[in-house]
């Protein structure tokens, strides 16, 4: 693969980590609306209770829980604003490695380690704050699914300096 073509698919597969980031962000600020809809589809009472019924109890009393926050402790959900902030703010790091991958390698080397320690953090902090292992796992997923274009991202980018060192 040519240089130009290396560096077109390295900042293809990091454009699409940042939209990504910024899109799981900004789902976190309208959780409560969200979770309404989530409720209404797949909570108690609902077909999938029949299915997964430990599925649709949980997603219920998380969209209960949600409620009674916002209507007696709304300043709880300025968490999820900063949850959402916080994914803005590591995509905007992203930019840096898009514009020089090269450069901004250790913004890539970043992200692969935040997502190898989202499975601890959701194993540990999950377990403690009574959170079932099904949605743990899908957490866990996320790390997962996050590391595989960054790994290629990577990889793309030291075969790109290699390349620039053997050619200067």
């Amino acid at each position: 693969m040519n240089t130009k073509g290396r560096l077109f698919r390295i900042r293809s597969i990091l454009i699409f980590f940042v939209l990504a980031l910024g899109f799981s962000g900004l789902t976190a600020i309208p959780l409560r609306f969200e979770l309404n809809i989530l409720n209404s589809i797949a909570g108690e009472g609902t077909n999938i209770e029949a299915i997964a019924p430990s599925l649709s109890h949980w997603i219920s009393l998380v969209q209960h829980a949600i409620e009674d926050q916002y209507q007696n402790h709304a300043f709880l959900a300025y968490g999820y604003d900063w949850l959402a902030f916080g994914h803005f703010v590591i995509a905007i790091a992203f930019i840096g490695a898009v514009k020089d991958p090269i450069q901004n390698r250790w913004v890539i080397e970043f992200g692969m380690i935040a997502c190898v320690l989202i499975i601890p953090y959701a194993l540990i902090l999950g377990h403690f704050r009574g959170i079932p292992m099904l949605w743990r796992m899908i957490d866990m997923l996320f790390g997962i699914l996050g590391i595989i274009p960054l790994y290629f991202a990577r990889k793309m980018t030291l075969e790109l300096e290699s390349e620039f060192i053997s050619a200067g």
